[in-house]
């Protein structure tokens, strides 16, 4: 009984920023449960090198190049899935940026803007266009990627356009969630910690950086990106069928302190 939920035979998931990292992880997981698989990535270079390793863990996995701070180019994106898939099941808004260790008073407009146009805008777009194509069937999981930076201050590296970005995605997540609640579609983010990936190696790079970062931390460790996408196969699978509207801190203890 319980071990069906996690089934997601004749779903279409659709996952963003899925050329690497916690991205490509989450497809892999979504993938091994039974959805069809639809990797949206900025960089062509990227989906190519996803496809093939989705199919050498036995996922067929389809892919094209997507610009989440393109409205249109969402909207088109989220047409072509319904065109060639027949419908959306679950959207994965992994897609984001974070260029960090800048003090706020050295931010410049064109820094802040592109965190709030990848994390916050580009995130809203996807939920608004494939979320659509959702509340016309009356059924959709989407999982969105916060941060623990949403809730608390990271040090010591200063990131308060990062910071704000991510709080932001929580908000919309529940907003989303209440608005859309009665219609059949559960919107929910996982909030993780530092997390092995491209984004974090400045920091890990970094031993007094790095040694904040695992002082605070109760489990002494990093998360590798296997473990969030274990979290969004929850979310987006019929065993989280209760939950909408939550954002689970998936941060070795971090926020415990």
């Amino acid at each position: 009984m319980y071990l069906q939920k996690y089934d997601l035979h004749g779903r279409v998931a659709v996952v963003t920023g899925a050329g690497q990292g916690i991205g490509l992880c989450a497809a892999q997981a979504l993938g091994e449960a039974g959805a069809t698989v639809v990797i949206a990535e900025k960089i062509p270079e990227r989906i190519a090198s996803a496809v093939q390793e989705l199919a050498q863990a036995g996922i067929t996995a389809h892919g094209a190049p997507l610009d989440v701070t393109d409205s249109a180019a969402v909207e088109a994106f989220a047409e072509n899935v319904v065109k060639d898939h027949g419908h959306i099941d679950i959207l994965v808004n992994n897609a984001g940026v974070a260029v960090s260790d800048v003090r706020a008073e050295d931010t410049t407009d064109a820094h802040w803007r592109m965190h709030m146009a990848v994390n916050l805008d580009g995130l809203f777009y996807c939920c608004r266009g494939f979320g659509k194509r959702m509340l016309e069937r009356g059924s959709g999981a989407i999982v969105n990627i916060g941060s623990m930076s949403g809730f608390i201050v990271n040090k010591p590296q200063p990131q308060s356009f990062y910071n704000a970005s991510k709080a932001a995605v929580h908000h919309l997540t529940r907003s989303l969630a209440a608005e859309w609640g009665a219609r059949g579609v559960r919107v929910n983010a996982v909030a993780p910690t530092y997390i092995e990936t491209p984004l974090t190696r400045f920091g890990m790079q970094n031993g007094e950086m790095y040694k904040t970062w695992l002082d605070m931390t109760p489990m002494r460790r990093v998360g590798q990106p296997e473990e969030i996408a274990s979290v969004v196969l929850f979310l987006a699978s019929d065993a989280a069928s209760l939950l909408t509207g939550s954002i689970v801190l998936a941060d070795g203890g971090y926020t415990c302190w």
